[in-house]
């Protein structure tokens, strides 16, 4: 979609002793519920993100914050 701007790549991070990686997606207040629900959906299903944190700014526009577990694979040989 063309109208969120991610404000970082996924970075890890540390939460609850737990590895998580982090993304920061700002919506601009033109964003109807619709597009952001149907964003967070698609981030859900198929990245494998989950929601942490939401902020709603004056204005209209989000901050919305969603997390992941870091999967380490271990060799096996």
């Amino acid at each position: 979609m063309d109208w969120y701007i991610p404000d970082s790549p996924p970075r890890p991070g540390v939460f609850n002793a737990s590895q998580y990686e982090f993304r920061v997606l700002s919506l601009p207040a033109s964003a109807s519920r619709n597009q952001v629900r149907q964003l967070l959906t698609e981030e859900a299903e198929y990245g494998r993100w989950e929601l942490a944190r939401t902020r709603l700014y004056m204005g209209g526009s989000r901050k919305v914050w969603l997390r992941r577990k870091i999967i380490k694979v271990r060799s096996t040989l």
